[in-house]
């Protein structure tokens, strides 16, 4: 008898090993494959500005390409476009126009992660007169927003209620006085005051910016807090999620060319 439980004790031993292996590897499997923390790098002037000068032996960016001296106002009035042909987005390689956001959440055995969605589905323009920027305009299309988990996508377009609202935009509503290192083609830290619309719902925000004109190209790395419950935006849920923050960073890089 006692030859006999041993071996049920044994065999239930090796069971629950087995088991506790399984589960382990199962909640190895799901942090690497869903939600290890693998976000792209925020936006950056410097990135963004290496991305588009790339070989160029003109990598101070001081002049417009075939100037062969600085720039004034003259040459930066008019408007100016969003270009949809230079760079590629995807999230191994967004060295063009994107527009996306980040987010914290909390996961059950994994702890704090950054979620993060983008698109390079953009359009827009803006507008400058002598040394102001007059008008901007930017439209989204945020049923092409992906993030850096395809499994998230479904979750993050249904709470940002993309097939009922599938564009975002921004207006700005204050004239920018751009300061005289803008013209001289050298980087420049400004504020945009305007007016944001995200699942249908407006709300006054200001977007730091840092920009650059680099050769023919203005090159815009803008960033702007937003909490979610302004917007009615509920979190995006699943069973491994805790918590998701309801502050949000909203981000873009744009490539702007004469339009």
């Amino acid at each position: 008898m006692r030859g006999r439980d041993e071996v049920r004790g044994g065999g239930r031993s090796t069971t629950i090993v087995i088991v506790v292996v399984v589960l382990v590897l199962l909640a190895f499997a799901a942090w690497y494959f869903l939600i290890r923390d693998d976000a792209p790098d925020a936006v950056s002037l410097d990135a963004a500005i290496e991305d588009v000068q790339g070989d160029s032996d003109n990598a101070d960016g001081t002049a417009l390409a075939g100037s062969g001296g600085s720039t004034s106002a003259a040459d930066l009035t008019g408007e100016w476009t969003v270009d949809t042909e230079s760079g590629d987005f995807d999230f191994d390689s967004a060295t063009g126009s994107f527009v996306g956001f980040r987010i914290d959440e909390e996961l059950s055995g994994i702890g704090s992660t950054t979620a993060v969605g983008r698109t390079g589905d953009v359009d827009g323009s803006l507008t400058v007169d002598g040394d102001q920027i007059t008008t901007v305009d930017m439209e989204v299309n945020m049923d092409s927003l992906t993030t850096d988990e395809s499994r998230r996508d479904g979750r993050a377009r249904d709470a940002l209620k993309t097939s009922e609202y599938p564009t975002a935009t921004f207006a700005l509503t204050d004239p920018i006085t751009l300061p005289a290192d803008a013209v001289d083609g050298d980087a420049v830290s400004i504020q945009a005051n305007g007016d944001l619309t995200v699942a249908g719902v407006t709300q006054p925000v200001i977007f730091d910016v840092d920009a650059q004109l680099v050769n023919d190209t203005m090159v815009i790395v803008a960033t702007t807090d937003v909490l979610l419950s302004d917007f009615d935006i509920a979190a995006p849920s699943a069973p491994i999620v805790l918590s998701v923050a309801d502050e949000a960073t909203v981000e873009m890089q744009l490539l702007m060319v004469r339009g």
